[in-house]
C-alpha cells in the first residue's frame, strides 16, 4: 500500500471520528432543547397564576405599583443579555447582541450591561458596552433557579443606588425554524403593563379579594413576577442555544458526510490504479518470459 493511500485511510479514520463526535453532540443538543422547552412549558401555568394575583391586587388598588421608574437618576439603565458559555453555536451571540445595540440606540443615558454567558461577554466587550457582571449559564433545568437568584440580588443592589432606570431583558426565543431575539422591558412597572394585567379575565364568575396587607400581597407577586421572567428568559435562551448546535451539527454531519464520500471516492480510483499498474506489470512480465521462451 503506497504512502497516499495510508493518508486518506487515515483522513477518513479522522473524519469518521468528529463523525461520531458530532452525532453525540447532536443527540445531547436535542435532549436539551426537549427539557428546556418543557420547563418553559410547566412554567405557563404558574406565570398565569402571578398574573391573575397582580390582577386582583392591581384593580383594588387601582393606581400604578409604587415601582414607576421615577428616581434621582434615569439617566442610568440596566440591561441583561443572555447569551452562551459555549461555541459550535452559529451567529447565536452576534445577532443578539446585533439585535440589543439597534434596541438601544435611541437609549442616551449609560447603559449598565450584565451579560449571562462567557461568550456573549466577550463580543458584548468588543463592542465597547460597559459591563457591571456576568453569569455562568447552568448545565441543566436545575441549575437555573440559582442563576435568576443571583441575577435578582445584583440587580437589587444596582437598582438601590441608581433608583428607577429603564431595566431591559434580551434573549433568544426558539421559534419555527431556528430563534429569533427578543427585548422585554422587565422595569420599572409602568402604566402599560399595569393596563395589561387589569385587563385580563378572570376565569371564573366568583370575584377573588385580597385578605390582609394588600402591599405586602402585590410586592410579593411583583417578585414573582420578575422570577418567571428571568426563568422564562433563561430557559428560552438555553433552547435556543441548543436549537443553534443542532442546526450547526447538522451542518456538520452533511458536510463530514461529503467529505467521506469524496475521501472514499478518491481511496478507491487511487486503489483501483495501483491494481491496474500491477495487473499490467504482471501481463509485462508474462509476455516477456513468453518472448524469451520461444
Amino acid at each position: 500500500m503506497s504512502d497516499t493511500q495510508a493518508s486518506l485511510l487515515r483522513m477518513i479514520g479522522g473524519a469518521k471520528d468528529l463523525q461520531s463526535v458530532v452525532r453525540s453532540m447532536k443527540a445531547l443538543a436535542a435532549s436539551g432543547i426537549v427539557q428546556y422547552e418543557r420547563s418553559v412549558a410547566a412554567l405557563a401555568e404558574y406565570s398565569h397564576t402571578i398574573d391573575l394575583g397582580l390582577c386582583v391586587c392591581l384593580r383594588r388598588a387601582g393606581s400604578t405599583p409604587a415601582d414607576t421608574g421615577r428616581g434621582k437618576d434615569m439617566d442610568v439603565g440596566g440591561a441583561i443579555i443572555f447569551g452562551s458559555d459555549h461555541g459550535l453555536v452559529g451567529q447565536f451571540n452576534e445577532v443578539l447582541v446585533d439585535f440589543a445595540l439597534k434596541t438601544l440606540v435611541d437609549w442616551g443615558g449609560c447603559l449598565q450591561v450584565w451579560a449571562v454567558g462567557e461568550r456573549i461577554a466577550a463580543r458584548l466587550a468588543d463592542e465597547a458596552l460597559s459591563l457591571r457582571g456576568g453569569f455562568v449559564l447552568p448545565n441543566a433545568v436545575a441549575g437555573i433557579t440559582p442563576l435568576v437568584g443571583q441575577i435578582l440580588m445584583e440587580t437589587e443592589a444596582f437598582r438601590s443606588q441608581s433608583e428607577g432606570g429603564p431595566f431591559y431583558l434580551f434573549h433568544n426565543r426558539p421559534c419555527q425554524g431556528g430563534y429569533t431575539p427578543v427585548c422585554q422591558r422587565l422595569l420599572p412597572l409602568d402604566d402599560a403593563w399595569r393596563r395589561r394585567l387589569q385587563a385580563l379575565p378572570w376565569p371564573t364568575a366568583q370575584l377573588p379579594q385580597v385578605f390582609g396587607n394588600s402591599a405586602a400581597t402585590l410586592g410579593a407577586l411583583i417578585g414573582e413576577y420578575l422570577f418567571v421572567s428571568l426563568f422564562r428568559a433563561c430557559a428560552e435562551s438555553l433552547a435556543s442555544e441548543n436549537a443553534s448546535r443542532l442546526a450547526a451539527m447538522q451542518r456538520a454531519e452533511k458536510n463530514i458526510e461529503e467529505l467521506l464520500e469524496e475521501l472514499g471516492g478518491r481511496f478507491h480510483r487511487l486503489r483501483q490504479s495501483s491494481i491496474d499498474q500491477e495487473l499490467f506489470d504482471i501481463i509485462s512480465g508474462f509476455e516477456a518470459l513468453s518472448a524469451k521462451s520461444d
